[in-house]
């Protein structure tokens, strides 16, 4: 089975990385400091912290392996490589909806760094693989769950 690259901005693997981190130095560690507690309660099989501790600790380790494969399997983009003429992966852009008049600013980022609320939207997602590869000034419909938007591109920046 082919291991899925996933590309990421620079930003989005320090991200990854610095999660990484936290949860294998902090987390872990106070994780297994709830299961010792825990135990010292006693009989283990109507312990209801021990089972609380245990499925975090579950959860947690899930969660390392999840990013640890994402690290492994990460490819960050060089963003020097990319040219600031064409919306790309790790660009900012500029957009007027062609219809209301209303402009909103969008990054341009891998799916694991997809935040849509904070504008930072998927280059997999409808808005975000729509506005890959348009040039400034251009005009381009997208579909969307709601219908088609008619988006004019403003400005493409990093």
């Amino acid at each position: 089975m082919a291991k899925e690259v996933m590309v990421v901005t620079q930003e989005g693997y320090d991200k990854l990385v610095a999660e990484h981190e936290e949860l294998t130095a902090v987390r872990r560690l106070e994780v297994a400091e709830r299961l010792k507690e825990a135990i010292s309660y006693g009989d283990l099989s109507e312990n209801a912290e021990y089972d609380a501790a245990k499925n975090e600790q579950a959860e947690l380790e899930e969660r390392i392996l999840k990013l640890e494969n994402m690290i492994r399997n990460a490819r960050v983009l060089d963003e020097s490589e990319i040219t600031s003429d064409r919306v790309n992966l790790g660009h900012t852009v500029k957009v007027e909806d062609l219809d209301t008049n209303d402009v909103f600013t969008y990054k341009i980022v891998g799916s694991n760094e997809s935040d849509p609320l904070n504008g930072m939207v998927s280059n997999e997602s409808a808005v975000g693989s729509g506005l890959m590869g348009v040039g400034l000034n251009e005009d381009v419909s997208i579909e969307i769950p709601d219908g088609i938007v008619r988006l004019r591109v403003l400005e493409i920046s990093r």
